[in-house]
C-alpha cells in the first residue's frame, strides 16, 4: 500500500488496470459482434474509458512532478494507445521512476 501514496505508485497501478481492461475487449467484442451480448462490453467500455481518462491525467501529472523528457511522456502517453502498452510503460519507465 506505501506504493499508493506516490504519484508513480498510482499511475503504475492504473496502466495495470488500464491495460487490462483494454485487453478484455478482445473479450467482450466477440460477445457483442457474433453472440448479440452487448452487456459486458458495455461494462468494460465504461470501465475502460475512466480508467483512460485517469492514466492520462496521472501522466500528465508524472511528466510534470519528475521532469520527464518530451520523448518519455509521449512514449507514456502513448502506449495507453497500443494493446500491452500500459505493461512496457510500467516496465521499462514507471518501474524505473519508482526505484529513483
Amino acid at each position: 500500500m506505501k506504493q499508493l501514496k506516490s504519484t508513480i505508485g498510482r499511475l503504475r497501478l492504473l496502466a495495470i488496470l488500464e491495460g487490462i481492461s483494454f485487453l478484455l475487449f478482445g473479450i467482450t467484442m466477440p460477445l457483442k459482434y457474433a453472440f448479440g451480448i452487448t452487456e459486458p462490453n458495455f461494462i468494460v467500455g465504461m470501465a475502460h474509458g475512466w480508467l483512460f481518462i485517469l492514466y492520462v491525467i496521472f501522466c500528465f501529472e508524472s511528466i510534470f512532478k519528475y521532469g520527464w523528457s518530451f520523448k518519455v511522456g509521449t512514449i507514456s502517453l502513448v502506449a495507453s494507445l497500443i494493446p500491452f502498452g500500459t505493461f512496457v510503460a510500467d516496465s521499462k519507465i514507471f518501474k524505473l521512476q519508482n526505484e529513483n
